[in-house]
């Protein structure tokens, strides 16, 4: 991560929240009625013919246009990795990061199958986080510059954002900012990520439990949050969705991380994720309890915890579908088919 990134502050970003572009209701408009002239029942083809509406809704041309997919994967690391909350040590991060950009991870070839454009932001791996059961993660500064950095993966062209996480201990992040946002207690958000035994859980829920008790502001405001209890992968990914809702660019959002991410700015404004879509259904039995927080319904359900992007890079494919069938299929005058009654 460049640290020539211009100087944000939290009320620059605020700002930014509340005059982000609404829907083009013409270009959505116009995908209802084609959706009801297509040869086929009404409602038969369920959440694609929604995904089709969506799409072009917040593209804001009909038909959509889904040739240019991004899949971005932003990398941090995090100062509570040293409490054992994770199955991996924090120098995993970096060296998954390598076998991203070798080629090597599930998530390359979904974004292989998918014909999308992989990105992956490395965030000042050698300097993670601080251990956020001792104080605020990150300065306010720090955490507003690497949501500019996460910006930048909104290029001009990119038709579909596709975004993921990396990063050793984030999804213990991830419960403890669920807990502030949201209420309830440590152990309903937070889950065994990669695979720790009982004792790690245990360590973990005191982890999340102690980040919030040291960390009284990020009750209060959800940038707040995002600083005292996230890392830089949740920054990027929050600054990512910004941009792209200014740049019409609509948003598959990965998993529980990725999702944690994304809650700090429904919490600023309920209408920020309008031009997001959740991809799957971690198996983290937090993401499902946020998703509710937040209304939101998977496109995919199939048992993932992976992370690095991958659910989104695999929804790319349905998101493909339902704009083919919708721009592509017959209607039912083009085809001589006769309507009800």
């Amino acid at each position: 991560m460049s640290n020539q990134q211009p100087a944000v502050t939290f009320e620059e970003i605020r700002a930014l929240v509340r005059n982000l572009p609404g829907p083009d209701l013409e270009a959505g408009t116009a995908a209802l009625q084609r959706e009801r002239q297509l040869t086929k029942p009404p409602g038969s083809l369920g959440r694609l013919e929604e995904i089709a509406q969506w799409m072009a809704t917040w593209q804001g041309e009909h038909p959509a246009d889904l040739r240019r997919p991004r899949v971005a994967v932003f990398a941090g690391n995090h100062g509570v990795a040293a409490r054992g909350v994770s199955a991996y040590p924090a120098e995993v991060t970096a060296q998954m990061v390598a076998n991203f950009q070798n080629g090597g991870a599930a998530v390359n070839r979904l974004c292989e199958v998918a014909d999308a454009d992989l990105r992956v932001y490395e965030l000042d791996l050698e300097n993670p986080t601080a251990d956020f059961t001792q104080g605020p993660a990150m300065g306010e500064e720090d955490c507003c510059r690497t949501m500019a950095y996460g910006m930048m993966a909104v290029e001009m062209g990119v038709q579909l954002l596709a975004l993921g996480e990396m990063g050793i201990a984030n999804s213990t992040s991830a419960a403890a900012m669920c807990l502030a946002l949201f209420g309830g207690e440590a152990a309903d958000w937070t889950g065994r990520g990669t695979g720790i035994d009982d004792a790690g859980l245990a360590r973990k829920i005191a982890a999340v439990e102690a980040g919030v008790a040291a960390n009284p502001q990020a009750k209060d405001d959800p940038f707040e949050t995002l600083r005292c209890l996230g890392g830089y992968e949740f920054a990027a990914i929050a600054g990512a969705i910004l941009a792209a809702r200014v740049a019409r660019v609509p948003v598959l959002l990965d998993g529980f991380a990725c999702t944690a991410a994304a809650a700090v700015l429904f919490k600023a404004d309920r209408r920020a994720l309008d031009h997001c879509m959740v991809a799957h259904r971690s198996v983290e039995p937090g993401h499902t309890r946020l998703m509710q927080a937040i209304g939101k319904e998977p496109l995919l359900d199939l048992g993932m915890r992976l992370g690095e992007g991958s659910g989104a890079a695999l929804a790319i494919n349905i998101v493909k579908s339902a704009v083919a069938c919708h721009a592509g299929m017959a209607t039912f005058a083009e085809a001589g088919v006769s309507t009800q009654g």
